[in-house]
């Protein structure tokens, strides 16, 4: 394991506005003129490639209470009873896809995140997973998985779920020093959370995740390390360590949260660099730039295998490259083309009960966007492009010669070298890979002129 040192000059330079990448082109270049018979043509077209797999994602947006640091599309209610409804809305939702899409590519990656998952009581859980996989089967090896959270997700629930056949869950921890837990709206004591992932375990499912996050109010790096070395006591097979993106122009409530008490710059990148050593010296390996896993899980293993994806989940393994998706403000990405539903959960429910696809946006991808995609992938998920994959050095350096001019000073910064075979990122390049990625995005300079903030900062 090497120390990484990052000289202030360096980090004045880099810590900008930039994309996370979990697709390109991003969200923001996507267009309201791509709507409900786009998707529906994609859908079809995905239907002739009969037998090759296929990613799920479900998005259930219900949360009991809003924490203040989230970036996610929820709804805050505390009427249960309105799961019910909006189970059955997925699942007509779910087949007006599989009238165009057919139940011949089978789901190998199945997803529910949200919003708060167990917001759903036993038997709707139940209902739903049976319902869509009516609708499309699953492989028998697939990877199933929800996120839950802690404080509201109970014993009764996580047997509904191993019963119908969810073998990884992922859980929110965040922090678990008080004062930042009040800070950001969620008390979540470590018994808690040490039960549900005992429960977990009892229960059979294979793989547990937790998450946290750097950059939240009050975080020091003596706090957050005593709180990582808590997390590792649970014993996680994978972790992922997101840097907290306060975007309050986005999302209104993050405005509750005290900027002043937010680490930045230096100091908040000295709270990653103290996650990485705290995991690293635990024998997790880094996966990208802000999952870890054990050597011996997938995602690890597709690291080191070079078949390591990025979407809108995070770092992912590989095997289906195309993803359905229901629920409100849930984005596909099927036949070269993505497609986001309505925002607004009463659109998203017109939309479906009107008999149409909820979509309220998309884009569908160029030639251009296709080779610019694999670029940046190649950089955010294996830290290294082999010129030989993108046509040859003399095609690439033909195509790209303006981002390689742009990459240049970040080379003479230590960020990435080059030589006759391609461009590696460097580990310290790693915790500026956004910034790595920059350069190719086609997209970016118009999005910035726009004159608006878009994207949260790389650091």
């Amino acid at each position: 394991m090497t120390t990484i040192h990052v000289p202030h000059g360096l980090l004045q330079r880099y810590d900008q506005p930039g994309p996370r990448y979990t697709s390109y082109p991003t969200a923001p270049s996507w267009v309201d003129s791509f709507g409900p018979d786009d998707h529906l043509q994609s859908l079809r077209a995905a239907s002739e490639r009969r037998g090759e797999p296929l990613s799920l994602y479900v998005h259930l947006p219900f949360c009991e209470s809003m924490c203040w640091y989230c970036g996610c599309s929820v709804k805050i209610t505390q009427d249960h009873s309105r799961a019910g409804r909006y189970v059955d809305l997925v699942l007509r939702e779910a087949d007006l896809a599989v009238a165009a899409l057919g139940d011949g590519r089978p789901i190998l990656q199945h997803h529910w995140g949200g919003g708060t998952p167990t917001f759903l009581p036993p038997a709707e859980l139940v209902r739903l997973f049976r319902g869509l996989a009516e609708r499309l089967p699953h492989a028998p090896d697939a990877e199933i998985s929800i996120e839950v959270d802690p404080r509201v997700t109970t014993r009764e629930q996580l047997e509904a779920l191993s019963s119908v056949g969810f073998n990884r869950i992922s859980m929110g921890v965040q922090d678990l020093d008080e004062r930042v837990q009040h800070a950001i709206h969620r008390v979540q004591p470590f018994e808690q959370t040490q039960r549900l992932v005992d429960a977990a375990r009892e229960l059979g499912f294979a793989s547990v995740n937790l998450d946290v996050v750097y950059g939240l109010p009050h975080q020091s790096p003596d706090s957050f390390r005593a709180s990582l070395l808590r997390v590792l006591s649970l014993g996680p097979d994978r972790l992922a360590c997101y840097g907290y993106a306060h975007v309050p122009w986005l999302k209104k409530h993050q405005r509750v949260i005290d900027e002043a008490a937010l680490p930045k710059g230096a100091d908040k990148l000295d709270l990653y660099l103290t996650a990485l050593d705290v995991f690293q010296s635990a024998d997790f390996e880094l996966v990208g730039m802000d999952h870890f896993a054990k050597r011996t899980d997938a995602l690890a293993i597709a690291a080191n295998q070079g078949t390591l994806h990025r979407n809108f989940m995070g770092y992912t393994t590989w095997p289906a490259e195309e993803m359905v998706s229901f629920g409100m403000t849930s984005i596909s990405e099927v036949d070269r083309a993505f497609a986001q539903n309505e925002k607004s959960l009463g659109e998203w429910t017109a939309a479906i009960e009107a008999g149409r696809l909820p979509v309220e946006r998309g884009l569908r991808r160029s030639a251009d966007d296709d080779a610019r995609r694999r670029v940046i992938l190649d950089l955010m998920c294996h830290f290294r492009l082999e010129f030989a994959e993108h046509g040859g050095r003399d095609a690439f350096v033909a195509r790209y010669g303006e981002a390689l001019q742009a990459l240049e000073p970040m080379a003479a910064d230590g960020l990435c070298s080059f030589d006759d075979a391609g461009i590696t990122v460097t580990p310290l390049g790693r915790l500026f890979v956004r910034n790595l990625a920059m350069p190719f995005d086609a997209y970016l300079q118009a999005q910035r002129a726009a004159g608006r903030p878009v994207f949260s900062r790389t650091v």
